[in-house]
């Protein structure tokens, strides 16, 4: 049998030599905040630079690769550059109230604008009622008043000279006109009217009818002569309001004059304050300055711009990012007040939201977040495809009318970054048509980075600078060694670097918390190591537990000694924010049938696909090495011990496949072994994932039971590269109490496990005698001879 060599120490880990990394810390100050990237950081710049419609960006990463740093360094580069967008605000709809109209203004206009109108309305009230009450419009009213009392009084005259005639007065009090008898020139009491003859008092009521009459025909056109006053008073108030506020208005219009909005605007409360005046302003003398101030707020109520947006001239364009992107936050929402139990609202009370504030420039979204709160997609498509933002009521669909106006749409300029995960992304490209229209630029963020000198020397520089950032004590190049090590750690491989940066920059701070308890000088690798430690320890209740239940026998797993259809299998377990790995025995039996391979976490409904597909394979394997000569005719259970939860992935059917061997042949197995890959249908091991925590799992094991030298763990040669772990296995392994083994075919596992040769398949087609695929084929053979006699037995008579 050959002789199989664990794997050296050296192999085991990617040692960083920190001469490698002389870097003079003035550099630190120099380089970016990401690390790597070049082809996220392309997209970025081209999708950035593409102002053609549905450009849009969706950034595709994981949380923590730097998407959001990336994303906010690009466009400060480039968004102060670029065009400052206008500004946008609503006004009073004076024809129409339920109907706010938009304006739009140069940048840095908005709040000028709000202050110029606000002196408007101060001059205003200085103006009225002052102007009222000077002495010419004063004649002028009173020159109208008395045409009019002067026609009043003639009408009155010609009736009363009649009434002269017929023995009866006419009596004027304010504008009621009655008649009364006359006796001997004097005018009769009621008393004195009951005394007179029937015939003079019949006389009486007959003239009073007739001066009635008369008094109908003299005052016929009466309504038409208040009706003229009304208008003259009218004109004269609009003439005098004109002549007043002209002035005030010269100096706005002259201000205004290249922005039609702010221009159609003005024109239009220039129209509007005739009537608000007369109502508001043209109020008695003697006002208190309660009064002043309830009727300033009245007239800011009714002129004021709300301004939604106003950047200044020059700053470029807007970048925005929305953390909670619910429909109001994106598209602006319409406020209420509640008036006396009622609840009313009017255009000051339209807020805008992200979109105004980002328009003209660049929203950036979680995904994630915009896919959860309802009506949000839709509408952000709906409104990118118009190229408009309408302040709705996302209900209004459903039948639900919250809204009492209906704003008028601004015109929509924007580029959205969409930043989320790769299942978002592929999802909405494969059921979303209108999303590959609209975002058809993507930035793809790379979750691990080539280890080269420059990316560590660029990974050694963004450490440093963080601790200067952040204020902690300044960085030994063994800390930055073994920080590039930790993070090879996370990407399973000694040739990249993990693109999770967060996750150093974080063990920075805790290094930096142990550094500062001990007084040191420097973070040093210690203290790197220490930090790496604690985060073990506080994160390790669970292994701990797990490791407890092995030793004390609840969970039952051998680490010496040999047995038939028993293999230890390594597993790992992710809980929360940790994983760890944990062995777990795999057995399997055998025994004369046709059942074939029966998964029993499958049966169970426990195996997931994964793993169920990897005990198919294992039909294959032993067909196209065992039974090319005669029907594969077996019954055979394979299980995974104590396993209560869901069991997925296919990196257990090596073990599996060796176990089920073991009990083919009644070989026993190295219980002192754990195993783990994934096989294919001709045997060859294949790489799996996760294989630091599985061999530090069962090393865990084995140390706590006491090192014999004889313990080791069985890995698919193509993991050899993501070997990184802890240095208590390394020491064991440069001590020879424990060993890792690297195989690329099933014989070398089976040769590893058993002791003995699995036997090569000669020119004709036959294994060595006494060699486990030996056994294995003649063991195979037995059971289907065994079964083609009792078909013949149970065959017809």
């Amino acid at each position: 049998m050959p002789h199989y060599q664990p794997l050296p120490p050296e192999a085991l880990k990617l040692t960083i030599n920190p001469e490698d990394l002389d870097i003079p810390l003035a550099t630190a100050s120099e380089q970016t905040s990401i690390l790597g990237q070049a082809r996220a950081r392309s997209a970025l710049e081209f999708g950035i630079a593409m102002q053609n419609p549905g450009y849009n960006i969706y950034v595709m990463g994981e949380p923590g690769t730097g998407r959001l740093s990336m994303i906010t360094q690009q466009l400060e580069q480039s968004a102060p550059n670029q065009p400052t967008p206008p500004s946008y605000a609503y006004v009073d709809n004076f024809d129409n109230p339920r109907e706010p109209v938009s304006i739009e203004l140069p940048a840095g206009y908005g709040q000028k604008f709000c202050a110029d109108i606000d002196e408007l309305i101060d001059n205003l009230l200085a103006t009225f009622p002052a102007v009222f009450e000077s002495p010419t419009y004063q004649q002028k009213k009173a020159a109208i008043e008395r045409a009019f009392n002067q026609r009043y009084n003639m009408a009155i005259n010609q009736v009363e000279k009649k009434a002269e005639s017929l023995n009866v007065a006419l009596y004027r009090e304010s504008e009621t006109i009655t008649f009364v008898p006359v006796k001997d020139d004097k005018l009769l009491e009621d008393e004195q009217f009951i005394q007179l003859p029937q015939a003079e008092r019949e006389a009486f009521h007959r003239h009073t009818e007739e001066l009635e009459n008369y008094l109908g025909d003299v005052l016929l056109e009466l309504p038409q002569w208040r009706r003229s006053l009304v208008e003259q008073l009218k004109q004269l108030d609009d003439a005098t309001i004109n002549q007043a506020i002209e002035p005030l208005f010269e100096a706005l219009i002259e201000d205004y004059q290249n922005v039609d909005d702010a221009i159609t605007y003005l024109d239009e409360i220039k129209k509007n304050l005739s009537q608000t005046i007369v109502d508001v302003l043209a109020a008695n003398p003697g006002l208190d300055s309660r009064d002043q101030i309830s009727k300033r707020l009245l007239l800011k109520e009714q002129y004021a711009p709300n301004v939604l947006v106003d950047y200044k001239t020059e700053c470029g364009a807007p970048v925005v990012y929305e953390p909670h992107p619910i429909y109001p936050n994106l598209f602006g929402r319409i406020e209420y007040i509640s008036d006396q139990g009622t609840l009313v609202t009017n255009y000051r009370r339209i807020c805008p939201g992200s979109l105004h504030q980002a328009n003209g420039g660049y929203l950036i979204l979680d995904a994630e977040k915009l896919l959860t709160y309802p009506f949000v997609w839709e509408g952000l498509k709906r409104a990118l495809k118009s190229g408009r933002i309408e302040i709705e009521s996302p209900y209004s669909e459903l039948g639900i009318n919250t809204m009492t106006l209906k704003p008028e749409v601004i015109p929509l300029n924007i580029k959205v970054v969409l930043v989320g995960s790769r299942d978002i992304y592929y999802l909405l490209h494969e059921l979303d048509d209108e999303f590959n229209e609209m975002f058809r630029v993507l930035a793809d963020f790379d979750h691990r980075i080539l280890l080269n000198p420059d990316s560590m020397q660029n990974f050694a520089q963004l450490m440093m600078r963080h601790a200067r950032d952040t204020g902690s004590k300044t960085l030994t190049s063994t800390a930055i060694a073994r920080l590039i090590e930790h993070s090879c750690r996370l990407s399973e491989n000694q040739h990249r670097l993990s693109a999770h940066i967060n996750d150093s920059l974080e063990i920075i701070g805790e290094a930096n918390l142990l550094c500062a308890c001990s007084a040191a000088e420097y973070i040093d690798q210690a203290h790197i190591e220490q930090a790496l430690s604690a985060r073990e320890q506080r994160n390790g209740r669970l292994s701990e537990e797990i490791l407890e239940e092995m030793l004390d026998g609840t969970i039952l797993i051998d680490t010496d000694g040999t047995a038939i259809g028993k293999a230890n299998g390594l597993t790992v377990l992710e809980i929360g924010g940790s994983s760890f790995g944990a062995p777990a025995r795999i057995t399997a039996t055998v025994y004369p049938g046709s059942r074939g391979i029966v998964d029993i976490e499958r049966e169970a409904e426990l195996g997931q696909a994964l793993h169920s597909k990897g005990v198919m394979i294992l039909t294959g394997y032993l067909g196209h090495c065992y039974a090319q000569q005669f029907p594969f005719a077996i019954s055979a259970s394979i299980a995974v011990e104590q396993s209560y939860g869901y069991i997925d992935g296919d990196s257990a059917s090596l073990a599996e496949l060796c176990c089920l061997i073991s009990a083919l042949t009644r070989t026993p197995i190295k219980q002192g072994f754990a195993v783990t890959g994934s096989i294919n249908q001709y045997g060859e091991v294949q790489a799996i994932g996760g294989v630091n925590e599985k061999i530090e799992g069962f090393f865990r094991l084995c140390k706590a039971r006491g090192l014999t030298g004889q313990q080791g763990v069985i890995i698919p040669a193509a993991n050899k590269r993501n070997l990184m772990l802890m240095k208590d296995v390394i020491d064991a392994v440069e001590a020879g109490q424990f060993a890792v083994y690297a195989v690329s075919i099933v014989d070398e596992a089976l040769e590893l496990l058993t002791g003995h040769e699995a036997g090569a398949m000669d020119s004709e087609g036959n294994y060595p005698e006494n060699s486990i695929n030996f056994k294995a084929i003649s063991r195979l053979k037995e059971i289907s001879d065994m079964a083609h006699e009792e078909d013949k037995e149970e065959g017809p008579e």
